[in-house]
């Protein structure tokens, strides 16, 4: 699965254009089927292929990561990061409400 198609690059915001926005969209939503990972995209680097969001892990914070790294990364069951396909953006502030019920 392509975690961030053409299309979804277009609609991603770039670097450094949300910082203003105190609650900006998350656009894309990725997460490990098989553990409890999320990563939700709100600006994208497509030249470097990072990007920076919420990440829901072991703690849950704003931050950058590689979406080639996560490319290569296997869950506990061996089974690859996907891109929720049914995510609809949302505000990042929804989001974390979501995550502290």
């Amino acid at each position: 699965m392509e975690l961030i198609t053409k299309e979804l690059e277009a609609q991603i915001p770039r670097f450094y254009t949300q910082e203003e926005n105190e609650d900006p969209l998350a656009i894309v939503k990725l997460f490990t089927p098989d553990s409890n990972w999320t990563w939700y995209v709100i600006e994208y680097d497509p030249d470097a292929q990072l990007a920076f969001g919420y990440v829901v892990g072991l703690e849950q914070e704003l931050g950058y990561f590689s979406i080639r790294e996560l490319m290569g990364i296997r869950g506990p069951l061996g089974l690859r990061i996907e891109r929720d396909l049914h995510w609809s953006p949302r505000a990042l502030s929804q989001i974390q409400m979501e995550h502290h019920q």
